[in-house]
């Protein structure tokens, strides 16, 4: 099997291609650097500009399924030009596959896309699944609806669709963990706002494997990526201390100062999504972290 990621070089894109080499499955992958254009047979990198619409078709050489992982980072400060730029890189490289493929002779029969949880409205008291059809009126909203709406196009193609909404990814490597525990480490930890916001969170391990299943098994639809026992900021915050033995002494932090430190952004740390994921798992996939603190205990010890 050989797949085609984007965002190959990215947090969870680096474990999904460390995950298909340990099950023998060749990875071709986009760039936007010319300069990290690799040719291993198991790792054939091919470059792409989304802003000037230029694709290297060989990249579709060979693969049976694309992961795409594309688009720029929400935990930069969103200046208006910075948002537009958030959706434009998902609904635009989106595009540019589609038109492509829409050109080329290809054998692809499936794309696994990222998507989040962000879609889904700020409460601490529903409990979401995918049926769900209300979505957030929050910026995150708004992208994660327009990035899903692009990747359906897909299904024009005769290209099967998964989205997988994606929840707070844990990892040792990068991305929220490292930012939360940080004051932790200092003995300045300390939750956010009232505490009871839900975290719906995942292991970056169980991710990867999550995409990989979704493909395999050449499941449809949409799927979260997210662990089966959501936790309360308070909790999450809690469990970190314990796990790294350090004391939580400190009052919550409120809204305000967040917001003014954050602007608009300061929303990733106080919306409120618990969210199942009872679909993959009816589809035969295991967890391997369940719950929350051997998960952290795993990443931190």
């Amino acid at each position: 099997m050989r797949v085609l990621i984007t965002g190959a070089t990215g947090l969870v894109g680096q474990e999904i291609v460390r995950l298909c080499h340990s099950k023998n499955i060749q990875v071709n992958y986009l760039t936007t650097r010319k300069t990290k254009i690799s040719q291993d047979d198991n790792y054939k990198g091919f470059y792409w500009n989304v802003n000037t619409k230029e694709l290297d078709t060989n990249c579709f050489r060979g693969v049976d399924g694309i992961i795409h992982l594309a688009g720029a980072s929400i935990s930069k400060r969103w200046t208006e030009a910075y948002k537009k730029e958030i959706i434009s890189s998902r609904v635009d490289s989106t595009q540019l596959l589609i038109d492509t493929l829409k050109a080329e002779s290809h054998g692809i029969k499936h794309i696994v896309s990222a998507s989040a949880i962000g879609i889904y409205p700020d409460s601490l008291t529903n409990y979401y699944d995918q049926t769900n059809e209300e979505i957030s009126t929050s910026f995150l909203g708004k992208v994660v609806h327009a990035w899903e709406n692009a990747v359906d196009e897909f299904s024009l193609l005769d290209i099967k669709v998964s989205k997988v909404r994606i929840g707070l990814v844990l990892s040792n490597k990068g991305g929220a963990l490292s930012e939360i525990v940080k004051p932790i480490k200092y003995g300045a930890g300390a939750a956010f706002g009232s505490g009871k916001q839900w975290q719906s969170w995942i292991h970056i391990n169980d991710l990867a494997n999550v995409f990989l299943f979704v493909l395999e098994n050449k499941l449809e639809g949409v799927f979260n990526g997210v662990a089966p026992n959501p936790v309360s900021n308070a909790e999450l915050t809690k469990t970190a201390a314990k796990v790294l033995n350090k004391p939580l002494f400190l009052p919550n932090i409120p809204k305000f100062a967040m917001k003014l430190v954050l602007g608009e952004m300061h929303i990733i740390l106080f919306e409120s999504q618990r969210v199942s994921s009872k679909q993959i798992e009816s589809e035969g996939f295991n967890f391997e972290f369940h719950h929350l603190q051997p998960a952290l205990e795993n990443l931190l010890k």
